[in-house]
């Protein structure tokens, strides 16, 4: 019998709502825009849905088990950071980090010339070549509170891989 490596996808998403003055700070990237994203961390969603994608692959719950906002410990926290640390966690479990997808989904601001700055951040805190790790965007076409410039959403896929 043939023994298969155990391979894991998880997906993970995240919205924050604009309302702080800015920067947006997305996969540690600072962009300029006139207004900031609320949230009890740096707001970073890319980073959000990251952390919910591998922790989902892994089977170890979500961010608000291992980051939850009612402690005040995460209060402003760089997320790139608590990226690192989910990193940490899932590589304890004995899983590598084969790749990670994410969609940036808002209306503005515009990520085109970010865009490789965010792949490169996330590539170095995940430990992965930048080669394995994509970043887009994406609009609504105006539909919904992230067309209508209320906020901004993240969906990220990731694929972990354990030897057999």
């Amino acid at each position: 019998m043939t023994a298969w490596p155990d391979v894991r996808t998880g997906f993970g998403f995240d919205v924050h709502a604009f309302g702080n003055e800015g920067p947006v700070i997305l996969g540690g990237t600072e962009i300029p825009h006139e207004k900031g994203l609320v949230g009890h961390s740096d707001a970073d969603a890319v980073a959000h849905a990251i952390i919910d994608a591998l922790l989902g692959a892994a089977g170890l719950g979500d961010i608000g088990e291992h980051f939850p906002e009612t402690d005040d410990a995460y209060a402003g926290a760089y997320s790139l950071g608590l990226l690192s640390e989910t990193c940490r966690k899932i590589r304890a479990e004995g899983w590598d980090i084969a790749n990670a997808d994410v969609t940036v989904i808002c209306q503005r601001p515009r990520l085109g010339e970010r865009k490789a700055e965010m792949r490169g951040n996330l590539a170095t805190t995940l430990q992965i070549p930048s080669a394995r790790v994509n970043v887009k965007a994406t609009t609504t076409e105006k539909m919904g509170f992230m067309g209508r410039g209320e906020g901004l959403g993240a969906c990220a896929l990731v694929t972990l891989t354990r030897p057999a």
